[in-house]
Parts: structure tokens; sequence; C-alpha cells
């Protein structure tokens, strides 16, 4: 449920009832042409139901929810292969990520996405990687395993630093898990900045007031000076940029 800061109005509660619906309801209708589209490709047509399938199960949500969400690129075209990361403080960001579309992705997710039976169909046909957050020692141990196959076929991958929207603050604590990623991958990160989403909806449901929501898709961030002696202050540049883009200072985060 929204806290009091996202306190709901009727007609916000009656369109985000609608909104769940209507996602779901998407997910239904386009999941058995995914099955068919990946089963007669073998596989191969993995990205193209990321990239292009995706977006259009969730663009529909969006306006009857009352979000404005756009994508602003600061760099013109999008990098790809890297490592996106993203800061992570809302179930709103499901659909934000979804929209994205982005090029060849593969998305690092929580390992209870899966006992939702559409999910677990649809993340393990098309790839993506489950973790176990609350297990850190599995997690990096899983991300180690598909790093081969990642760099094997060309695919982008996207992680969420704080590691889960429960965090303290309005930018939580870094993990190392895809700062490490990217070494292993010789990948450059690309930083992307949900603004918006945490004030439309901090709940843990897709309860959303009405609002605006913006994707910023920022320059990619070189990574082949990285090391593990430097990883540290780097990860922590990194993460300054995001209290910059949210507009706080590490002593106004926590309030």
């Amino acid at each position: 449920m929204a806290n009091s800061r996202t306190k709901l109005t009727p007609a916000e509660y009656l369109r985000s009832i609608l909104s769940i619906l209507v996602f779901f309801f998407m997910l239904i209708i386009m999941t058995p042409i995914i099955l068919l589209l990946l089963i007669f490709s073998l596989g191969r047509l993995s990205s193209f139901v990321v990239e292009k399938i995706a977006p259009l199960i969730v663009k529909p949500v969006f306006p009857v929810a009352g979000i404005d969400f756009k994508i602003k690129k600061h760099s013109g075209e999008i990098h790809y292969p890297a490592v996106y990361i993203i800061n992570h403080s809302s179930t709103l960001d499901i659909l934000t990520i979804l929209a994205l579309g982005l090029p060849r992705v593969r998305f690092v997710a929580k390992w209870q996405l899966q006992y939702n039976p559409l999910f677990f169909l649809l993340g393990r046909l098309t790839g993506q990687v489950f973790i176990r957050r609350e297990k850190s020692d599995k997690a990096v141990q899983t991300l180690k395993k598909n790093v081969s196959r990642i760099k094997r076929n060309g695919l982008t991958v996207m992680l969420a630093p704080e590691g889960s929207r429960k965090h303290p603050g309005i930018i939580g604590p870094f993990k190392k898990g895809p700062f490490r990623m990217a070494l292993d991958l010789q990948y450059p990160i690309v930083p992307i900045y949900f603004e918006g989403n945490r004030e439309l909806s901090e709940g843990g449901f897709l309860l959303t007031k009405t609002g605006s929501a913006t994707a910023h898709i920022y320059p990619p961030i070189d990574t082949s000076d990285w090391d593990l002696d430097n990883l540290d202050k780097k990860i922590d540049q990194v993460r300054d940029l995001y209290m910059k883009w949210a507009g706080v200072t590490e002593e106004t985060n926590n309030k």
C-alpha cells in the first residue's frame, strides 16, 4: 500500500486497479504469441521479445494509470553492449524498465519473481537472470556463471546496484555486483536514472499517483581503467552522480 507521502485519491486508486488489470490482461494475451515466437525460432527471438513486445505490453498501462512517461537520451544513441544500472525505489520501476526496449538486454531480477508462473516461464525462456539477493555469495556466483553467456552472445545486462527497492535513503548504498560484472565483461556502464517513480509509487504494489515519470539514459562510463584496487572509489563516484540527479546530499539523503 502507498505510504502517507504518496497518499492516493479514490480516483487514483481506481485508475491504479484498472492499470493493474490492463497489465495482466496484456501479459496473458501476449504470452502465447511470445511462446510461439520463441519455440519456432529456437530462442533466437529472445531479444526481439524484450526489445519490441515487452514495451507493447506495458505502454498501455501508463495512460490508464494517468502517468506521462518519457524517455530522455542524454547521449544520442543508446550504447550497447553495456552494463545498464538503475536507481530502484518503486514497484513502478518494473513497468518503466520494460518500456525502455533496450537493445539485446537481459535483466537481473530477484528470485521471488519466479513465484508468478508467467514471469517464471517468460523469464526462463528469454534468458533473464534470477538471483537470491538476500544471499550475497550465491548472487555473486550466479552473476559469474552468466558472464560467459552474456559476453559470448553480445548481450547487454541491467542491474540495480541498490539491490532492492527497500533501502535506506532516496539513493541507497551500492553493491559491488554490477560493477564487478562490468569488469568481468569489459563493458562500459550506462547509468539510467528514473525520475518521478519514487514520488508516484513507494508501495509494494502497483498503486500509483497520477503524474510524470522520466527515464534519463546517460552517456556510457568507460571502465577500461577500473580494477579491483580502485573499484570502491569508482563505485562511490557513480553513486555520487545518482545523488546529484536526485538532488540530495549524503546529509539529506536519509531524511
